[in-house]
């Protein structure tokens, strides 16, 4: 039980003043209690001064959460000045006062009226004051109090987190750190044990414990094994009041997930594989998968497998499938059954990430023996070598054989074998082979000139199974043999001089062979027999492959002879010797002192054909004429066919046409149609469009006249209407014209212009009946109506 002591603030004051008790309405707390009285002393009313102040204490204790009908009572205010008369007022401000505090004037006791929270508001700060009733002037200094609210056990322990997530490696040692679990307690943690918290394990025993002061949370089972359980599911409790009975608690649940270490060794799940390879398997290409397994995951499960040992250490190979962890074996070399046909190996799977804390428990790796039978099959048969390189000359007889090419079955039933040759490589068929022997013999002439290599492909496929077939290329090179004479290497066409000496040389010349040397070519130049005697020109070979013309008498004459044609022989050397004649054409010319040519009878020698520059000037100056003359042409045309911007009055289009010029006024009826806007009777609608040919005629049709008195708007969409469904209508956006004046109205005109035109008199005196607006109208009729009268 507790017990609430009175506490007393007394203020030492100097003259005494008269005061009087009223009583206070019934008080009740909950518990006994004395009662708490705050001494208010003073001095006169005058003069308000401290002359000497002590204060014990300064503050209320009040219980929170009260659960009592009546209000709770705090305490009592009390001056030495009151004698009881009455005639002293008690005033409270500060928090609360009014509403959560209040107090009876005349006695000074203090209640509150609501239920109070610690935890909202501990401190209360409240200022007390005792006043003169009648002339509302204190009697003394304004005093500050506190009302400080005690704390009840009223709130449980609450964790920062509903659920924590922790995890640990498994197989760890015992008092390993988790993780730490904290709850707090509202209440005062400097009142009694309410906000003292202790932590307890309520499931999650025997693998985990929980500190009870700091709320950490440690391993208490040994080497817990994540491949037997990976998850648990601990629930701590948090209690207040020490942890004793009656205390509040509050609970959180922490998931705790053991992490994967490499504490298992990879393991075949049998000793001994089988597989089985097609001798005809390509490189690379894989025979068989093994898998070893290792209960880790992730990294700690990944393994590494080899051959360690075995006859078919260099034909096989393994590699590591990443995402399955296979190990697959592939073909390194060739196989052929024939030669072997079963393969032992030994396949060793490693982790690759190794623990050093686990080596205790055993090595860390697995093997296994592979056995890999090779399968028989039909095989192509197999050429002696891969290409093949023949030659044969060029002169060589038809069907005469160049080589041989030879293949057969690798198998062991040794099928007979049959020989073709790939017309898509010798396309022109100017080889042949011999199906049964495979012997190449030549079909067509060679030509060494024309092609030097030919590249052929040979096809040998079983009798039995020709689409077991293959190839092999075969390059056949011609030889040279002495077949081409020789000839010059350029036409030759030179000029001598009329007024020449002899024995002057005019020209040189050299020729050239088809043929291939390999000694190098070797010519003779001589003059035909039936021109060395006779002939004006003499032939002297240089033994270099090049020969000289000369001139053998002193002058020449164009008029008698303009040409001369030498004959010239060439011989070669080789075996058997080729020789050619060739012409060398020689023309007469008259030449000045310096041997320079002035003219001759071939203009070719000295200009180039073509045309002089009086024709080329005239030719340049027809084609400007012409250009000019087209362009003209063109510019009339253009203008002719321009038109204006806008065709018609009813052929407007997305256009801005800019006139820049000032109308007439109404005066000027000229520049536009103001016809519609008058009178919408008169539009012309048998007008058609002057753009466009249109493809049917269609009868015009006349346009509805509008009944007297229509509304604008039924107009403008009877006009819209009728516009939407006319098939003549342009295709494009075009601008119709609503406007609308009317035929008249109820009214009639009220112009004086009109009136003049008017048979009989007209009685204007209605006008003074429509008011002041019309009164000026009404005087001016009115006065004309008295001017007739008169």
């Amino acid at each position: 039980m507790r017990t609430y002591h009175c506490f007393w603030l007394l203020f030492w004051a100097g003259q005494p003043h008269q005061s009087f008790l009223t009583p206070l309405s019934k008080r009740t707390s909950g518990f006994p209690e004395k009662e708490k009285v705050l001494v208010l002393s003073g001095n006169s009313g005058q003069d308000l001064h401290r002359s000497k102040r002590s204060w014990m204490w300064n503050q209320f204790f009040l219980l929170e959460e009260y659960t009592g009908t009546d209000y709770q009572y705090v305490g009592k205010l009390h001056s030495d000045q009151d004698k009881g008369d009455g005639s002293l007022k008690y005033i409270l401000s500060g928090d609360g006062a009014g509403d959560l505090f209040i107090i009876n004037e005349n006695t000074g006791d203090i209640q509150a009226t609501k239920r109070l929270d610690r935890e909202e508001k501990p401190v209360y700060i409240l200022r007390a004051q005792a006043v003169n009733r009648r002339t509302g002037r204190p009697v003394e200094p304004e005093s500050e109090f506190i009302i400080k609210i005690h704390d009840i056990n009223d709130n449980e322990p609450m964790f920062t987190k509903d659920v924590y997530n922790a995890s640990i490696p498994e197989m760890s040692d015992v008092g390993t750190f988790v993780v730490q679990v904290t709850a707090t307690d509202a209440d005062d943690p400097t009142y009694g044990n309410s906000a003292k918290v202790v932590y307890s394990i309520l499931q999650g025993q025997p693998y985990f414990s929980v500190e009870s002061e700091t709320g950490i949370i440690k391993t208490a089972l040994l080497n817990m094994d994540r491949e037997n359980r990976e998850q648990y599911q601990v629930v701590i409790q948090a209690k207040d009041m020490g942890g004793q009975m009656g205390g509040l608690s509050g609970t959180t649940t922490v998931n705790i997930t053991l992490t994967d270490v490499n504490d298992n060794p990879p393991r075949f799940p049998q000793s001994t594989y089988q597989f089985r390879a097609p001798e005809s398997t390509p490189l690379d290409s894989p025979v068989g998968r093994i898998k070893a397994n290792d209960a880790d995951v992730d990294e700690n499960a990944e393994i590494e497998y080899s051959i360690t040992e075995g006859d078919g250490y260099d034909m096989f190979g393994i590699t590591t499938d990443k995402d399955t962890q296979e190990g697959i074996i592939t073909v390194k070399k060739a196989l052929d059954f024939e030669s072997k046909n079963l393969y032992i190996l030994k396949v060793e799977a490693t982790n690759t990430h190794v623990d050093p804390r686990f080596l205790y428990l055993g090595p860390f790796k697995d093997s296994a023996t592979v056995r890999i039978q090779v399968e028989d099959v039909d095989e192509p048969p197999m050429f002696s070598r891969p290409a093949y390189i023949m030659e044969v000359k060029e002169d060589v007889p038809l069907n005469s054989v160049i080589g041989t090419v030879t293949a057969q079955d690798p198998d062991a039933a040794k099928n007979p074998v049959k020989y073709s040759v790939d017309r898509h490589t010798d396309m022109d068929r100017v080889f042949n082979i011999n199906s049964g022997n495979g012997s190449i013999f030549t079909s067509k002439p060679l030509d060494r000139e024309t092609l030097l290599w030919h590249n052929i492909t040979v096809i040998a496929a079983e009798i039995n199974n020709p689409k077991q077939s293959s190839r092999v290329p075969v390059f056949i090179k011609v030889l040279d043999v002495n077949d081409n004479a020789p000839e010059f290497a350029i036409f030759y066409e030179t000029f001598v001089c009329e007024n020449t000496k002899a024995e002057q040389l005019i020209q040189t010349i050299s020729a050239v062979d088809k043929d291939d040397s390999y000694n190098g070519h070797q010519f003779s130049f001589s003059l035909a027999p039936e021109a060395a005697s006779s002939s004006n020109f003499t032939l002297q070979d240089n033994r270099d492959n090049t020969a000289g013309i000369f001139t053998r008498k002193t002058r020449y004459n164009r008029h008698e002879t303009s040409t001369y044609f030498l004959p010239v022989v060439i011989s070669d050397n080789d075996y058997p010797i080729q020789s050619s004649t060739e012409t060398v054409t020689i023309r007469v010319c008259a030449c000045d002192h310096r041997g320079k040519m002035l003219s001759c009878n071939a203009e070719a020698l000295i200009h180039p054909t073509g045309l002089s520059t009086g024709a080329l000037i005239a030719i340049l100056l027809c084609i400007i004429i012409l250009l000019v003359t087209v362009v003209l042409f063109a510019a009339l045309r253009r203008q002719r066919k321009k038109e204006p911007l806008i065709i018609s009055k009813e052929d407007i289009r997305d256009n801005i046409v800019s006139y820049n010029d000032e109308g007439g006024g109404e005066e000027d009826t000229q520049a536009f149609d103001i016809g519609t806007l008058r009178n919408p009777e008169a539009i012309d609608d048998n007008k058609l469009r002057r753009d466009i040919v249109p493809e049917t005629l269609f009868m015009p049709r006349r346009t509805a006249t509008a009944r007297d008195n229509t509304d604008v708007r039924d107009f403008i969409n009877q006009r819209l209407k009728e516009n939407d469904t006319d098939p003549t209508a342009p295709p494009y956006d075009s601008l119709a014209t609503y406007a609308y004046e009317g035929n008249g109205s109820v009214a009639e005109s009220l112009s004086s212009l009109e009136s003049v035109t008017t048979d009989g008199d007209q009685d204007y005196d209605y006008l003074s009946d429509w008011g002041p607006r019309f009164k000026k109208l009404a005087d001016m009729y009115g006065s004309m109506d008295s001017d007739k009268d008169s």
